[in-house]
């Protein structure tokens, strides 16, 4: 439930059409649902403007697919769900015809809703092709709450030629994502380039001392370029809603 569908429940009581126990039990369900294995947060959108987001990873594909089909079969919300196997989107697909999934970023979405327009478009930017999973999990995330996302990938600082040609493009964009690995250079170097926000995504790509994207995190926290935010190892969704957070401000 958003805040729409909170003045229309209201509105619904106030003229008659709805009494008071006909709205007080689609009420009940508002803070969360409970499934069982899980509690899901019915309250979010009204909180946030967007509602919860399944992860999947570490569920089991029942689990996944009860609280997808929750959502998609009880409520009219926007759903997005990460780490997504194929296994889970062959559980779900025939809930809606307009299911997406995306097997390059693990997600599964589905858009119900007209979204507020955003402000400007984000890019999403690689440093190579192996960091593509999490950049598409961004960018999925991002175009689902309603921010244009360009995608700019492989322009790694062992080609820094790859990315100078870009540099209008980059500074077109409101927010920046940089997805890199190995050492994690590349949000530096992009961020002394543009004078817009540039939020770092670490990824577990690289060889034995990149110790599954530490080596990159703490590049990037330590890095001499202003204007820069550091997410999780891997967290392209988290990237993707900070990002949004900003341009639609």
């Amino acid at each position: 439930m958003n805040e729409s569908d909170l003045k229309r429940l209201l509105e619904s009581v106030r003229s008659g059409e709805l009494d008071m126990d006909q709205a007080i039990a689609r009420l009940r369900d508002l803070p969360y649902r409970d499934l069982g294995h899980a509690k899901v947060d019915n309250h979010r959108e009204l909180r946030q403007g967007y509602p919860e987001v399944v992860l999947c990873e570490g569920k089991t594909v029942d689990q996944a697919a009860d609280i997808i089909r929750f959502q998609v079969a009880e409520t009219d919300a926007s759903l997005l769900a990460t780490r997504a196997s194929p296994a889970v989107f062959e559980a779900v697909r025939g809930l809606n015809a307009e299911l997406r999934y995306n097997p390059l970023g693990r997600t599964i979405a589905l858009r119900r809703r007209p979204v507020e327009p955003a402000k400007g478009h984000i890019a999403v930017v690689t440093a190579g092709t192996s960091d593509l999973p999490v950049a598409e999990e961004a960018a999925e995330t991002a175009e689902l709450l309603g921010s244009p996302v360009e995608r700019i990938v492989d322009v790694g600082v062992a080609g820094v030629h790859r990315l100078l040609v870009h540099r209008a493009r980059l500074r077109s964009a409101r927010v920046l994502i940089v997805v890199a690995g190995m050492e994690g250079a590349l949000p530096s170097v992009v961020a002394g380039l543009v004078d817009k926000p540039v939020i770092a995504v670490p990824t577990s790509v690289g060889y034995g001392a990149s110790f599954g994207g530490l080596a990159a995190l703490l590049g990037m926290l330590n890095s001499c370029a202003g204007g820069i935010g550091v997410v999780n190892i891997d967290n392209g969704y988290g990237a993707a809603c900070l990002a949004h957070l900003i341009n639609r401000l």
